[in-house]
């Protein structure tokens, strides 16, 4: 047995689990890019720039949370980093949000090797439920503090970004259509290196190492290093689309960029979707993002976190009927239609 064999038979990357051309994707992102010029309406608008926020996040969870096979339950705790720390350089020292930006990622990438380095040593629930500590643990520290050193939080009535200048130096936008182009490239730029890992020897050794971590070390992989390359990477990511979230909002506080919530919601997009392969968050934040906006927008004040359980009703039939993701059935539907394609070609 090789780390490329575990990699095949991986049920966290199933044979099928990529789509086998680059086809449908490069045709999902020609549509995606001629959207704006067909949704005039704001308030759509801000619904898919969501929509394609959710499908970065968690492409970039993916990274650990699919390929690694551990279940993070914290990359809330990153996104609120990548928002605090972009915001705080912004307004307290005049630094370009894009700079905070990547200090927050970098801030991020610390954060969760640190993490990584005892926590990887834990199996199943012990892991998922020290990534929740840490996360909240974070975010009540955060909602207590006014002023860490010199760098003001303001506790729990969270940080307003006056939009004074407007440009694309500033991260400041008047319209929402430079916001969808930003979150647009930021997510196709995190499908380029889900799938540039997914073909590298880090990801066989991922993918070896989450599914039979004794007979990977047995063959030489340092299963805790790699783990920890996914995470670092998984980390920085996140952390950009909190900053993304703080320019887009002008507004944080705890509870909006840490909260346990966030970190559910990306779980549940992947594992719904298929975690471990390309077009499973994509599909998962497809589908699931507008239930979740219209949970909120209809039953926000009656019945708050509505749209989790509804998640997790999705979750039970989806482990039960195809524990592999939704994207497996439709890559079959795919791969059918290709191969019905090919042979009326050849017939005629």
């Amino acid at each position: 047995m090789n780390a490329s064999t575990a990699t095949a038979t991986s049920p966290l990357r199933p044979p099928g689990s990529a789509w086998p051309s680059r086809a449908p994707l490069l045709l999902l992102l020609a549509v995606a890019l001629a959207v704006p010029l067909f949704v005039r309406s704001a308030t759509y608008l801000h619904i898919l720039i969501l929509l394609l926020l959710y499908a970065y996040l968690t492409t970039s969870w993916n990274l650990v949370g699919g390929f690694a096979g551990v279940l993070p339950l914290g990359h809330a705790a990153f996104v609120g980093i990548g928002a605090y720390t972009s915001t705080v350089l912004s307004l307290q020292y005049g630094v370009s949000p894009w700079v905070g930006m990547i200090v927050g990622g970098f801030l991020s990438t610390l954060v969760g090797v640190l993490i990584g380095l005892p926590t990887f040593k834990m199996r199943g629930a012990y892991f998922a439920l020290a990534t929740i500590a840490f996360a909240e643990g974070l975010r009540v520290m955060v909602e207590n503090i006014d002023r860490l050193g010199p760098f003001l939080l303001n506790g729990p009535r969270g940080l307003q970004i006056p939009p004074l200048e407007l440009g694309f130096g500033r991260f400041m936008f008047a319209e929402k259509e430079p916001y969808y182009y930003i979150i647009l490239a930021m997510l196709v730029l995190a499908v380029g290196i889900t799938w540039a890992v997914s073909r590298s020897k880090l990801g066989y050794c991922l993918a070896a190492g989450g599914e039979e971590p004794e007979a990977a070390q047995s063959l030489g992989i340092n299963v805790a290093r790699v783990k920890l390359v996914a995470m670092a990477i998984s980390s920085f990511l996140t952390s950009l689309a909190g900053t993304f979230w703080a320019q887009f909002t002008l507004y944080i506080h705890p509870k909006s960029v840490m909260s346990l919530d966030i970190s559910f919601e990306i779980a549940f997009i992947a594992l719904i979707g298929g975690r471990g392969s390309i077009a499973g968050p994509l599909l998962g934040a497809l589908l699931l993002r507008p239930v979740s906006d219209f949970s909120r927008i209809h039953f926000g004040d009656t019945l708050p976190g509505l749209h989790l359980v509804i998640f997790g009703g999705v979750l039970i039939l989806v482990m039960l009927y195809q524990p592999r993701g939704l994207q497996e059935p439709l890559t079959r539907l795919y791969r059918r239609a290709l191969a019905r394609s090919a042979g009326m070609r050849e017939r005629g």
